[in-house]
């Protein structure tokens, strides 16, 4: 399994970026992908997920500005970014893993990841 990101860069604040996410050689069925975030210094958390069966869920500090999507099934994963702020400033990875249980968790537990793609954003 690869999960590749790409996407990242340097953006002023109320600026825009989307996330790409490659997905290779993962085949299971249902399954839950997300995206997740690390600053320095900081856990890291969830930023949004989505199940095979298409239901998304949001992280409260970005709902309204970030999107989760898919795209040819599980092979692409994206995540919109709009309006970004300083806050949002991060390493940003994506994750999948099988999941049978309805609503995608929102821990860390995703077996696979991407090497992260890095975001700035500038006052």
């Amino acid at each position: 399994v690869q999960l590749v990101e790409s996407g990242g860069g340097s953006v002023q604040s109320g600026g825009s970026l989307r996330l790409s996410c490659a997905v290779s050689g993962f085949t299971y069925n249902p399954y839950c992908m997300g995206w997740f975030r690390q600053a320095p210094g900081v856990e890291r958390e969830v930023v949004a997920t989505i199940g095979s069966n298409g239901v998304t869920r949001i992280a409260e500090g970005v709902k309204g500005r970030f999107t989760i999507s898919q795209e040819n099934g599980k092979n692409t994963l994206y995540l919109q970014m709009n309006d970004l702020k300083p806050a949002d400033t991060a390493m940003y990875y994506c994750a999948a893993r099988s999941w049978y249980f309805g609503t995608c968790p929102t821990s860390d537990s995703y077996a696979y990841w991407g090497q992260g793609t890095q975001v700035t954003v500038s006052s």
